[in-house]
């Protein structure tokens, strides 16, 4: 889905439309939007993005614990249009803390 939402940015809405073209259950699909099962989650997420990002582009740079993926260390920001160089020295920065 999130490939299909990128790959068609114009055309975004009904959603239920992408959901269809992909196979999806649309029964499920559609009473997942409509009772807001993850909009807090989204919420939460949309809020701590705004927090660190203010523009694009933006990225972040991470390592996930190969035993627990939802644990992230060494997270680095990178804002606005950045040379190489840029993401070299965060990249390198976080695994050499990776080998600590």
């Amino acid at each position: 889905m999130h490939d299909r939402l990128f790959a068609n940015p114009k055309a975004l809405e009904p959603f239920a439309g992408h959901a269809g073209a992909l196979g999806l259950d649309l029964v499920s699909f559609n009473q997942c939007l409509e009772d807001g099962t993850h909009a807090k989650t989204i919420r939460k997420s949309m809020a701590e993005a705004n927090k660190v990002t203010t523009g694009t582009p933006a990225f972040v740079l991470g390592l996930t614990d190969p035993n627990d993926p939802k644990k992230v260390t060494g997270i680095s920001f990178i804002r606005g249009a950045q040379p190489i160089a840029a993401f070299e020295s965060n990249i390198d920065t976080a695994l050499s803390q990776a080998t600590k």
